[in-house]
């Protein structure tokens, strides 16, 4: 089969497109034939090197497709089942063995694109919204890159909550996407200071919690957001790493909490991502969150997914289609 593999770590040209031998099934897994793959952030960490993996590597960690084999052990998977995943890297690959703890049984009112478009985004986000800071109705919060495929699944589904959402966007019509999309108010921080309309838009108050999926260009400046008291919640580095000194500019900020959540803690156990992947489906077939692909690729043109992704010019999700 074809699949995209990294022998060495660095930019978007080191992604081969070649034949991959892939084995059996081994005891606990299945063996998925893809139909589409999504793209994430975080696969340029794994690409790079930031987040260090064994070469080679077939990057990716999100798709959707058709159970074709099953292996030793396994219950409650058979031939022929649609399934979607998140969080198991392997996915850039026309077929992959995948561990079926990981497996997700795809809801035939939900179409591969869209599962793949929304695993490990709409499950981030559940765990962001209802179990990092369980959101309220009438809180307000700020999400970073509001029109990224992140931001439009997290603040539609925190506005169908009833909390009002403030998003940030680097160009008018990326605002324009995030308003259309759960944000109450979009900042074009490419024109704006961010903080300052913050405050503006809360009468000086702050927001209860902010989401920065952004990294080091927004950390400090997320952080003069918030209330007293209020959570700031770093999910990613797309700027790169944040590192803090000195704790005390919690202090000086106005007692805040900070965190640094990943979803393979917050689903280490089967039973947490039923219950996260049953509040997403149920949320997307209720439209409370309408995904947005925004770009899609053949899979031999991962590079271009990423250069494209990098360069900050996508909006919604991204996806490849073997």
């Amino acid at each position: 089969m074809k699949a995209i593999v990294i022998d060495t770590f660095g930019g978007p040209d080191v992604m081969d497109y070649r034949d991959f031998d892939i084995a059996e099934p081994g005891s606990g897994e299945l063996r998925i034939r893809h139909t589409a793959i999504g793209v994430n952030f975080i696969d340029t960490y794994h690409r790079t090197g930031l987040y260090p993996n064994p070469l080679p590597l077939i990057p990716g960690s999100e798709g959707a497709g058709e159970v074709v084999a099953v292996g030793p052990g396994v219950t409650g998977f058979k031939r022929g089942d649609r399934v979607v995943y998140q969080g198991a890297i392997g996915a850039y690959a026309e077929e992959r063995n995948l561990p079926a703890m990981r497996a997700l049984h795809l809801p035939d009112s939900i179409d591969y694109e869209t599962g793949a478009a929304i695993a490990l985004k709409g499950l981030t986000a559940y765990y962001l919204l209802f179990l990092t800071w369980p959101v309220r109705a009438g809180e307000t919060i700020l999400f970073h890159a509001a029109a990224g495929g992140m931001g439009l699944i997290a603040c539609q589904w925190a506005h169908s909550i009833g909390a009002r959402v403030i998003g940030t966007a680097g160009s008018a019509e990326k605002a324009a996407l995030a308003k259309a999309n759960g944000c109450d108010e979009v900042i074009n921080y490419a024109e704006e200071n961010f903080p300052e309309r913050v405050r503006e838009l809360t009468g000086g108050k702050g927001v209860d919690v902010v989401y920065d999926g952004v990294g080091q260009a927004t950390f400090e400046g997320s952080l003069d957001c918030l209330r007293p008291m209020g959570l700031m919640v770093s999910y990613g580095n797309a700027t790169g790493p944040v590192s803090i000194p000195d704790l005390g500019i919690l202090a000086r900020k106005g007692s805040l909490f900070l965190t640094r959540p990943t979803g393979a803690h917050y689903y280490a156990e089967r039973n947490a991502l039923l219950a996260g992947a049953k509040a997403l489906f149920a949320a997307v077939e209720s439209k409370a969150i309408k995904p947005h692909i925004g770009q899609t690729f053949r899979l031999s043109e991962a590079a271009d997914a990423h250069r494209a992704l990098e360069g900050r010019k996508t909006v919604g999700s991204t996806i490849l289609l073997p």
